[in-house]
């Protein structure tokens, strides 16, 4: 029978600050505390009296990993208060905005975080170049990575805290030759996306457990901005009733709120998105892939991993798609007067579920508002997963000096939304 406490400090490779301790009793889990400790930085305090024009800006820079998700996040929210609807290339560029994020975001994850773990490496740059298939990794990874960065650059001005949209719409518009640059760019990576499938689809991880899932879910294709959030028991809600959804849970040694759903926990994220809504992905994707998508819906955490190089090449394709079928023009930006109103925004960051809500006075400034992100989200789920997970290899016998690998694996699977770091922490068993 084994008895210990595992304290794991800091997390590395998690974006900001967060702790994890667990203790066994007798080969049970007793307690798992996954703490946030850096999360709250009180941002949501200094909306207070902003202009409502500064608030996308300002709220992008809660996080240098997917500032683009909570710019276009903020803008949905503050235009909702404003009453303001955008035009309809005004959403075709909003959606080219995600797309580029998706697919440089979850590349960023998949080789350089996730990926070598198959492998076997320490890093992602200990592929060795001699070997063919360690050399086409290597360039896949940062072609892919490369290409969503062209993308996100050329629409919205910068892959992270973006320049060119804004409440109402965007402030500059590509060329018809930079869009054509963006296009070969996206053709030129497809085969690189199909690969990385292939990958993800035999890793040789697994870890099952049944919980509750939830996403925004667009009433079209398979998207990130705008629809309604969906539940997998069938539920949907929407987006201004998205406090129905969230039970807040106060954990006390976490510097993050988190939430369950009918007293539950739950997941949101690209595992999420697939098990809803795999049905809406794009017809290109859905033709290349039909036996990964059999494999959706998914109990299997490092299914994540599979469902982000599936969105990247959904993105792929839909991306060039809006762009050879809408001719870019220049645009005014819409404008409308303040007024007293409460404005909600809801995206699919590359994490999951993404709640902007901002309460607007007449005089055009912020009298309050909230912001839940993925993370704060999953946070329970990534507890119960864990301790599932260690009574699991103590059932196996697995020795206490492999363990913290294969949490670091579950918890890379989650993809949290911290500051990107290069590697996991050593751990140190009491």
């Amino acid at each position: 029978m084994h008895t210990f406490n595992l304290e794991m400090d800091e997390i590395t490779k998690v974006e900001g600050s967060a702790s994890i301790s667990v203790k066994v009793v007798d080969d049970k889990v007793t307690s798992v505390q996954f703490a946030i400790n850096e999360y709250k930085r009180f941002f949501t305090e200094a909306m207070k009296g902003k202009p409502i024009m500064a608030i996308p800006a300002h709220l992008a820079r809660i996080c240098g990993t997917c500032s683009n998700a909570h710019i276009m996040a903020a803008i949905e929210s503050c235009e909702d208060a404003l009453g303001l609807i955008p035009s309809p290339q005004t959403d075709i560029l909003r959606a080219l905005t995600m797309h580029g994020l998706i697919v440089r975001d979850h590349a960023l994850h998949l080789y350089l975080f996730s990926l070598p773990d198959i492998y076997g490496k320490d890093a992602f740059l200990e592929l060795d170049e001699n070997i063919p298939e360690e050399h086409q990794i290597l360039h896949d990874g940062f072609d892919i990575k490369a290409a969503g960065n062209f993308l996100a650059t050329l629409i919205a001005g910068r892959s992270v805290h973006a320049q060119y949209p804004t409440i109402g719409g965007f402030l500059h518009f590509p060329s018809k030759a930079e869009v054509d640059e963006a296009v070969h760019k996206l053709e030129a990576i497809r085969p690189a996306a199909l690969r990385l499938i292939t990958i993800f689809k035999n890793q040789p991880f697994h870890f099952d457990r049944k919980t509750n899932y939830q996403a925004l879910i667009p009433d079209g294709n398979f998207g990130y901005i705008k629809g309604t959030i969906r539940t997998s028991r069938g539920e949907v809600f929407p987006e201004k009733e998205y406090r129905n959804l969230l039970e807040h849970v106060v954990l006390p040694y976490s510097q993050a709120s988190a939430y369950a759903y009918k007293g539950e926990s739950y997941m949101v994220g690209s595992l999420a998105r697939l098990n809803i809504a795999k049905d809406k992905l794009h017809p290109k994707t859905k033709e290349s892939i039909p036996e990964v998508l059999a494999m959706f819906p998914s109990t299997d955490i490092y299914h994540n991993n599979l469902a982000q190089a599936v969105e990247i090449l959904h993105s792929i394709d839909e991306a060039i798609e809006l762009l050879t079928t809408h001719e870019i023009k220049p645009e005014p930006v819409i404008k409308m007067p303040a007024r007293d109103a409460v404005g909600i925004g809801v995206v699919e960051a590359p994490r999951g579920t993404l709640y902007h809500k901002v309460v607007l006075g007449a005089d055009g400034t912020i009298k309050e508002g909230e912001v839940i992100v993925p993370t704060g989200q999953n946070q329970i789920n990534i507890e119960q997963d864990i301790g599932r997970l260690i009574e699991g290899l103590i059932a196996q016998g697995m020795g206490e000096d492999k363990m913290p690998h294969e949490m670091e694996k579950l918890i890379r699977a989650y993809d949290p939304c911290m500051s990107c770091a290069s590697h996991f922490l050593k751990v140190n068993w009491i």
